[in-house]
C-alpha cells in the first residue's frame, strides 16, 4: 500500500476534479480533446462518469479500509485497479479508432491503462497467500 496509496490519491481525486471541471465547463477549448463540442463526443465523454466515479469511490474506500486494518481493502483496491485499467483502455481505444493523437489526453489515459498493471498481480498474490495460509 506504501506505493499504491499515492496513485490512488492522485487518480481518485483527479477524477473527481476532472468531472467537476467538466461539469462547470472550465476546461479551455484549447485544452479540450478533438470534437469537444460534438454531441456524440460529449455523450461518449460523459459515458465515463459512472465508471470514473466508481473508480474513485472504490479507490478511496480501499484506503479507508486499509487505515482500519480491514482485510477487504485488497479486494476493493483490486476492483478499483481493474476499473481504472478499463477506463484507460476504453479511452485509448476510442482515440485510436478515430485516429486522433493528442499527447496530453493520451498520456493521461495511458497512465490509467498502465499503472494498475504494476499492482494487480501483487494484490492477487497477496490475496492468494492470505486465503491459503
Amino acid at each position: 500500500m506504501k506505493y499504491l496509496r499515492p496513485f490512488f490519491l492522485v487518480t481518485d481525486i483527479g477524477f473527481i476534479i476532472y468531472w467537476v471541471v467538466t461539469y462547470l465547463h472550465i476546461i479551455p477549448k484549447s485544452w479540450a480533446f478533438k470534437d469537444y463540442d460534438d454531441p456524440l463526443t460529449i455523450a461518449w465523454n460523459w459515458s465515463f462518469l459512472p465508471l470514473d466515479i466508481l473508480i474513485s469511490v472504490t479507490g478511496l474506500y480501499s484506503l479507508y479500509l486499509y487505515r482500519k486494518h480491514a482485510a477487504q481493502w485488497r479486494m476493493v483496491a483490486l476492483i478499483s485497479l481493474v476499473l481504472t485499467f478499463c477506463s484507460g483502455l476504453q479511452a485509448i481505444a476510442y482515440w485510436s479508432f478515430i485516429g486522433d493523437f493528442d499527447p496530453a489526453w493520451w498520456v493521461m489515459n495511458l497512465y490509467l491503462l498502465i499503472y494498475p498493471l504494476f499492482f494487480i498481480y501483487p494484490l492477487l498474490k497477496q490475496s492468494e497467500r492470505k486465503s491459503v495460509g
